[in-house]
């Protein structure tokens, strides 16, 4: 069973129905003894940062997510989930981030012809074999919706990056922890299967 994180976000019924495509029993929850019993747990989102880890916050997840990592449960953040696993964000200065992983989120930096949010589909560079994109060939194209970016301290943990007008870490991958920038559960086929590769750790 995998169970997904509520914490009031968006865009959590699009990641319930992908995985309920590929067959999986899924539970969106916030009961922090269902989530620390799943086998696997997803932390989507789509909205601000500094709104996001308020939620979390009220709603006592962080020490859950914590436990969760330290568990060893196989845990994925996809979009803004992502970046709350890092350290702070330049959407919302003086807020902490989760800290799972040492990073930060920059703002995706104004360019000519360059549209924020950065919202399309971008074509990923592999930066080194990883569980998480078995199978997907180099320059496949997933689709993103942001405006503010990962830049992760320690480049060793980064699976995929991508190019819109600076180096974009787009995915992560360490032990247990992984994670998107982009939306799998928006990206048809491709996407379809990196959740597949998720679901089969």
């Amino acid at each position: 069973m995998i169970a997904i994180i509520d914490y009031d976000a968006g865009n959590i019924k699009s990641v319930e129905k992908a995985l309920q495509s590929l067959g999986e029993e899924v539970i969106v929850t916030r009961d922090a003894q269902v989530l620390l019993n799943a086998e696997k747990v997803i932390l989507p989102g789509v909205g601000a940062f500094g709104d996001a880890m308020a939620k979390i916050r009220s709603y006592n997840l962080e020490n859950v997510i914590h436990q969760i990592v330290a568990n060893g449960t196989p845990f994925l953040g996809i979009c803004l989930g992502l970046q709350l696993m890092f350290e702070e964000s330049d959407e919302t200065p003086g807020v902490k981030g989760l800290g799972l992983l040492p990073g930060k989120i920059l703002r995706i930096p104004d360019g000519e012809d360059l549209k924020i949010p950065h919202m399309g589909w971008n074509s990923l560079h592999f930066e080194k074999d990883t569980r998480l994109f078995k199978g997907i060939g180099e320059g496949a194209y997933v689709y993103f919706v942001h405006s503010y970016y990962l830049k992760a301290e320690d480049e060793s943990i980064v699976a995929a990056s991508a190019e819109y007008g600076t180096h974009i870490h787009a995915a992560v991958e360490k032990d247990n922890v992984f994670a998107c920038q982009f939306h799998p559960e928006k990206s048809s086929e491709v996407g379809l299967s990196i959740l597949k590769n998720f679901i089969e750790l």
